[in-house]
C-alpha cells in the first residue's frame, strides 16, 4: 500500500528511499466499511485522508436537514473537512464511505512535521491544494453557468469511472437534480 502513496507523491516530487521512509512514517493506514463515517458533523477532524482504494462522499446538511453532496473522493484523491482540519474546529460536514475504503490518514501535527522536515513535501501539498482550489472553483462555475444536462455530460467526460460507481440517487444529489431528472439525462 505504501507504494501507492509513493507513486502518488512522486507524480509531483521525486523522493529518495530515506525521504519516503520519513514521509511514510507519518501516515497511518486504516480500513473502513461501506456506509461507515470517517468524519461526522460536529466532531473534531483528526485527519486528512488519501484514498488508497474505495470511494468516499463529503456531505453537508443544511438547517432543514437536507443533505448536499459536496464532493466524491476515489483512489488517488485526498479528502477531509479541510476547514475543520486546518483550523482544528468541529466538522461542518460528514465524510462517509460509499464502498469499503482503505485510506492513509495524516494528522495536522504529522502534516506539519512532514512539511517542516522535507521542503519537497511543502511543494507537493501546495500543488495538491492548488488543484483542489481549481477543482472547487470549476464545480461552482459549472453550477452557475450550466444546465443539468451539461453538468451531467461534463461529469461523465471528466470522471467516467466515478459515474459507474456512484449510486444514481447520490449522483442526482451531487448534480443538483432529482433522481427522475437524472434518469432522463442518462437515457
Amino acid at each position: 500500500m505504501q507504494e501507492k502513496l509513493r507513486k502518488h507523491i512522486e507524480k509531483i516530487v521525486p523522493l529518495t528511499d530515506d525521504e519516503f521512509a520519513f514521509v511514510a512514517s507519518h501516515f497511518t493506514l486504516k480500513n473502513f466499511k461501506k456506509r461507515e463515517f470517517l468524519i461526522q458533523e460536529g466532531e473534531s477532524v483528526k485527519y486528512a485522508y488519501f484514498v488508497v482504494s474505495g470511494l468516499l462522499m463529503l456531505v453537508f446538511a443544511d438547517e432543514s436537514g437536507k443533505q448536499h453532496i459536496v464532493s466524491f473522493a476515489m483512489e488517488d484523491w485526498w479528502e477531509s473537512d479541510f476547514l475543520a482540519y486546518y483550523s482544528q474546529t468541529s466538522a461542518t460536514m460528514s465524510l462517509q464511505c460509499i464502498e469499503n475504503t482503505q485510506v492513509f490518514c495524516l494528522s495536522l501535527q504529522d502534516y506539519q512535521k512532514v512539511c517542516s522536515g522535507l521542503q519537497k513535501m511543502e511543494h507537493f501539498f501546495l500543488k495538491k491544494s492548488n488543484a483542489g482550489h481549481i477543482g472547487s472553483q470549476q464545480r461552482i462555475l459549472t453550477f452557475l453557468s450550466s444546465n443539468a444536462k451539461e453538468r451531467y455530460e461534463q461529469l461523465i467526460k471528466q470522471y467516467p469511472s466515478l459515474v459507474q460507481r456512484v449510486p444514481k440517487t447520490l449522483l442526482a444529489s451531487y448534480l443538483g437534480v432529482s433522481r427522475e431528472t437524472l434518469s432522463r439525462l442518462s437515457s
